[in-house]
């Protein structure tokens, strides 16, 4: 297949993706941000997949060349429906084995949640050795946080912990976890690209293990409230359900890679271009080794080497 032949028909993937859109979006079942166009952020991601490479042992080969059809379709449908785009940093597209996923990345979390508990605003900050941090549980629940600090104590090296909260209009409703420094290098560790029996001396997390602590500290409290939201949107479902999806694709392709010898059957929903939805949900699956338990993300590598 020529180049150009696989634009064409990755266009035409994009096209019927976006007329399922506006067809969910007729029914009343999707509503996105005022300021979110489906059309703008389908063509960033377009674009964005056309120098989406594989790996060293696909040769890295161009991905729309060789990857599945119908998880191109899924990651772009994945994105929309959140009302993300990857132009402006909430999310990006990853190759697992032969197959494309979308992950949000915090700033796509953040949004995703406020659209759907209809939160205010999302706040962190860190706790440096010597700040004064008190706060009362009522309930399991962390209320009246007051946290006072001074200049002096802002250093990098004597960060204690970290905590987020998601403020609503009804303050009664905000909700704020609260992570110590052991905790959050706990949530970390769980990622071998960031620490393999010791963390990288160059990694973002030992460069930036300030905006690192905010981001891990949001991404939990996010999950949290996220998980126990009783909201039944399209949305809500579509978050959780590429959340699941993202663990078993990443845990298929370490099968793969580990010469497993059971064959994992995948639907190849897509014929031409064409987008279906899949009959049935997908389950979740065994967590992947890069999968932190507390955010509920899936670590590939080092995305965000720049957090800011």
């Amino acid at each position: 297949m020529t180049k150009n032949e696989v634009l064409v028909k990755n266009q035409k993937m994009g096209d019927n993706v976006l007329a399922r859109v506006k067809e969910l979006e007729g029914q009343g079942n999707l509503n996105f941000p005022a300021n979110y166009a489906p059309e703008n952020a389908m063509k960033s991601a377009m674009l964005i997949l056309q120098d989406l490479k594989g790996s060293k042992k696909d040769g890295y080969k161009p991905a729309l060349e060789f990857a599945n059809p119908n998880s191109v379709a899924n990651a772009l449908m994945d994105m929309v429906v959140q009302g993300l785009n990857p132009q402006k940093s909430q999310g990006y597209f990853i190759m697992y084995g032969d197959k494309v996923q979308f992950q949000r990345s915090y700033l796509g979390t953040m949004s995703v949640t406020k659209r759907v508990t209809g939160a205010k605003e999302i706040n962190a900050e860190v706790i440096f050795e010597g700040d004064d941090v008190e706060y009362e549980t009522i309930n399991g629940k962390i209320t009246n946080l007051k946290h006072k600090t001074k200049f002096g104590n802002r250093d990098t090296k004597n960060i204690i912990g970290a905590y987020a909260t998601i403020v609503f209009e009804d303050e009664s409703k905000n909700y704020t976890e609260i992570m110590t420094t052991d905790e959050i290098e706990t949530a970390w560790k769980q990622s071998q690209m960031v620490y393999n029996g010791e963390f990288k001396a160059d990694g973002t997390h030992r460069k930036y293990p300030q905006e690192m602590s905010k981001k891990t500290v949001i991404n939990r409290a996010c999950k949290k409230l996220l998980n126990s939201s009783d909201d039944s949107s399209l949305l809500k479902q579509q978050v959780m359900n590429s959340d699941d999806r993202q663990r078993k694709e990443v845990f298929d392709t370490q099968v793969s890679e580990n010469h497993a010898t059971e064959d994992l059957d995948f639907p190849d929903d897509v014929v031409d271009g064409e987008f279906k939805e899949a009959d049935q949900e997908p389950e979740p699956m065994q967590k992947p080794v890069d999968y932190d338990e507390e955010t509920g993300e899936v670590k590939e590598d080092d995305k965000d080497d720049n957090p800011f």
